[in-house]
């Protein structure tokens, strides 16, 4: 095999979500990825997947998968507290690294997993699957390309819904290993996108609460944002909506984007695209005149990352950007916490840097 169509040979810890990336991420990309492994604690949940996929080897053991030879990948799926040391231990066995939001559970510890990455063979790519899709990336052509102009203001909306039968499962609804609530878990994709495509937060004036389950962390937030070009945001999340919708509605100079309202999948749809002028309108019309599709989720992440992993094109999520979505956390929570503005960027010498989970819960 050519190192053009290298095919990649991957194991995946955890079979919650490991299953949908499986499904929408490596299935689809069969030509570039075989999963050659799964592990996880629970047998009875790991084994149907394995038997569904023809995936042979299965075991218990993190530390089994560190010492396969013929492992190229280790995809990290698993709760959230045990990001960092799989994550760190897959990069010293020299391993490429897939891994879930969030990547870690503090700033410090994503410093230290950027530094390791400089002297690790391998490439790390953290998840944030709503990147991609028709409607995210024809927005994202739009204002890259300059037509969309000077960013004014932009709205993001979380509006979800979770009860007790979503907490029942163990590690949720607690610091120790979820590391947050609705802002951790659920809109962390949303508030990236709104970054993405508005540009980095200056300053940031937060609230969290719990006001829909019995859980230690939050369900509900809102926060108002200034950001460094100078355009404004709002953030708001629940868990305690009656119907479940995704809304990002971003305004610029010469146009107006609204999301689809898909919960889970706000970049696949188009989006609705407004222009100003009628001049505006035939700039864009040209620009996608010849728009090939883009496939949602975590079929075109794996598809990139391919491409990455043969140095081709640059790694599409990157440690950076998972800094980025932290340091909005840690900024929201401690806003929350203090009554105070939060000013971004947030460096060692914060009081957060090396967590933001409450002490009664370190």
């Amino acid at each position: 095999m050519t190192a053009a169509n290298q095919r990649f040979r991957v194991a995946i810890v955890g079979c919650g979500i490991g299953r949908s990336h499986i499904v929408e991420g490596y299935e689809p990309n069969a030509d570039k990825f075989e999963v050659k492994a799964l592990c996880d604690l629970n047998v009875e949940r790991m084994t149907p997947i394995a038997d569904e996929f023809g995936i042979e080897r299965r075991v218990t053991n993190f530390d089994d998968l560190l010492a396969m030879d013929d492992i190229d990948i280790i995809d990290v799926c698993t709760p959230p507290g045990l990001h960092y040391p799989m994550v760190m231990a897959a990069l010293d066995a020299g391993k490429h690294v897939v891994c879930e939001k969030p990547l870690v559970g503090s700033l410090a510890e994503v410093d230290e997993v950027i530094a390791r990455e400089k002297v690790s063979k391998g490439l790390l790519m953290p998840v944030f699957q709503y990147r991609f899709g028709d409607g995210i990336e024809q927005a994202k052509a739009i204002i890259d390309a300059g037509i969309a102009g000077k960013p004014y203001v932009g709205t993001v909306e979380t509006l979800w819904t979770r009860g007790p039968d979503y907490y029942a499962v163990p590690w949720r609804g607690k610091w120790k290993t979820e590391l947050g609530g609705v802002l951790m878990t659920h809109a962390i994709h949303q508030h990236d996108l709104f970054t993405y495509l508005m540009g980095d937060i200056k300053r940031l004036f937060g609230r969290v609460a719990t006001r829909v389950n019995t859980i230690e962390v939050e369900d509900c937030v809102t926060a108002s944002l200034e950001l460094e070009n100078g355009a404004l945001g709002s953030f708001t999340a629940t868990l305690g909506s009656a119907d479940e919708i995704t809304r990002i509605r971003l305004a610029f100079e010469n146009v107006s984007f609204e999301s689809d309202h898909a919960p889970y999948n706000p970049g696949a749809k188009p989006w609705k695209i407004l222009p100003r002028s009628p001049e505006t309108a035939e700039r864009i019309a040209a620009l996608l005149e010849n728009w090939q599709h883009v496939p949602p989720r975590f079929t075109t992440q794996m598809a990139r990352f391919h491409a990455a992993l043969l140095g081709k094109a640059p790694l599409p999520v990157t440690s950076a950007d998972s800094r980025r979505a932290l340091e909005l956390v840690t900024a929201f929570y401690h806003s929350s916490t203090t009554h105070e503005d939060v000013e971004l960027p947030i460096g060692p010498g914060h009081a957060r840097y090396k967590s933001w989970v409450p002490a009664e819960f370190a």
